[in-house]
């Protein structure tokens, strides 16, 4: 006769000896007697489910089961997990329990510009072959003859298969236990790649730190732990000793580089890709914190900024003045023209042209003592990052870059809670009438040209081969406004 298992808020009941009881709140301890001999199996409450009903304070849960394994046990627990327990707050809850499926491997492939997947449970990281190998069989928490063998390669822009082509593909699979563990880990790890554009400074936060951020306050096993440790695909070593400072905020964990790691590495669970909210976006509403822009702007001035003080004595409010040159596109032509005009309107005006080599914290130090920015739609905007809250900030977008700058950097300013104003240029302001006149559609009608999606042609287009020469006396009216909304900050 088939035995049935109750788990609930109050305990459980069922035939033989058995004893479940909450360890140190985050840990299930299951023993049970089975032919004489004594099966002890520990289960890794926090990674593996997240049953709300079965949190009993104060007292110890009792419960006697005669089953003839563990995984048995553990199948019990997760279904019940599933129908007892929904989504939180209306949140789409990612966590292992959300799946009826008993394979530890969970993949989540709906979605536009990312795959996600993970071993809810013991793993092991052969770092020479990048595959993660399930626990099954013998002590561990997964007992099946259907073998599960899946791959994704960890990067947000799943849309762009010249993109993903560069990226390392990562293997989870149930199929064996794996080689021998040669480090172990107490926290689950979290694997991303940084081989598509992660060089610029745009998508490095795009594709990689805001993504990270969303991922460990969207999953549920995450937040709960608040302690990961970091495995980077596709990384560069210059790269690494850039960020490495970012990385210590997010883990207090050595991070792990596939490809220049060898070793085989032990994980309580793993989650390999990243969730992405869209480009410089973060959704509060999706994450089970609730955090916002902000709050990731909090973290970075808290890793960057700890020596820098707020220009609190300034007697005028400090403008920075973001600067392109050379062949990159999108050089304002009258720049020397647009910081005198500035400085007359009564700012402190620094010129900022950051490089791959400015330290960050040079950055942080600059742009939080400061008021106010101005620049031309591009990858330095994301500086912006690093202003305090309330600061002014004004886009100049060149021709056929409307939807694209508020895309990339307008939503995020009003996010941050910024002053935020918008110049668009007027065709006469851009090169591209020189190159391809005024009745080209390239100039007369960029959506148009643009309805058939951002190819590499249309951006040689508008973001390389593009430059502005300002009208002064349009753009000065920006500058005051500008300024009197600075001067407010201030006071305030």
């Amino acid at each position: 006769m088939e035995e049935k298992v109750q788990i609930n808020g109050s305990g459980g009941r069922c035939r033989g000896r058995c004893r479940l009881r909450k360890v140190e709140g985050e840990k299930v301890k299951a023993l049970t007697m089975a032919e004489g001999k004594e099966a002890k199996a520990l289960a890794v409450w926090r990674n593996v489910w997240k049953p709300s009903s079965m949190v009993v304070k104060g007292e110890e849960a009792k419960a006697s089961i005669k089953l003839s394994t563990i995984s048995t046990l553990l199948a019990a627990i997760s279904t019940s997990t599933h129908q007892g327990s929904g989504p939180r707050d209306g949140v789409n809850d990612y966590s292992p329990s959300s799946s009826t499926s008993s394979s530890p491997i969970v993949c989540d492939r709906s979605h536009q510009n990312y795959d996600l997947c993970s071993i809810n449970g013991p793993t092991v990281l052969d770092s020479t072959m990048s595959t993660f190998y399930a626990a099954v069989g013998g002590l561990g928490l997964f007992n099946s003859t259907h073998h599960v063998v899946e791959r994704v390669r960890p990067y947000p822009q799943k849309n762009s298969s010249q993109t993903m082509a560069r990226i390392q593909e990562i293997t989870l699979t149930s199929a064996s236990s794996g080689p021998p563990c040669a480090t172990q880990h107490d926290a689950p790890a979290v694997v991303f790649s940084v081989g598509g554009y992660t060089w610029n400074f745009f998508h490095a936060f795009i594709d990689g730190f805001i993504p990270l951020f969303i991922t460990l306050n969207s999953i549920a096993s995450l937040v709960d732990d608040a302690d990961v440790v970091l495995v980077i695909a596709d990384s560069q070593d210059w790269w690494v000793r850039k960020y490495q400072d970012l990385f210590r905020s997010f883990s207090k964990h050595p991070v792990i580089l596939l490809g220049n790691d060898t070793s085989t590495h032990c994980f309580p669970a793993a989650t390999v890709g990243l969730i992405s909210h869209g480009f410089m976006t973060i959704d509060s509403s999706q994450l089970l914190t609730h955090k916002t822009t902000q709050h990731l702007h909090k973290t970075l001035q808290k890793t960057y900024c700890l020596a820098a003080t707020t220009n609190s004595t300034a007697r005028r409010p400090r403008l920075v003045l973001v600067k392109r040159t050379g062949g990159v596109g999108r050089v304002i032509m009258n720049q020397a023209e647009l910081k005198t005009a500035a400085e007359e309107e009564g700012f402190e005006v620094i010129e900022f042209e950051p490089r791959q080599s400015t330290p960050l914290s040079e950055a942080c130090e600059l742009l939080r003592s400061s008021h106010a920015m101005v620049g031309v739609h591009g990858a330095a905007l994301t500086y912006a990052l690093f202003l305090p809250p309330r600061s002014v900030m004004v886009q100049v977008v060149g021709v056929g870059l409307e939807e694209v700058a508020e895309l990339c950097f307008g939503r995020m300013a009003r996010d941050m809670g910024f002053e935020y104003m918008e110049y668009r240029v007027g065709v006469e302001e851009s090169s591209l009438v020189d190159r391809y006149g005024e009745d080209d559609v390239i100039v007369k009608d960029p959506k148009a040209l643009q309805a058939g999606g951002w190819y590499d042609a249309i951006m040689e287009v508008y973001l390389r081969q593009q430059n502005l020469k300002l009208n002064m006396l349009k753009f000065r009216q920006y500058l005051k406004a500008a300024y009197h909304k600075a001067t407010r900050v201030m006071q305030n």
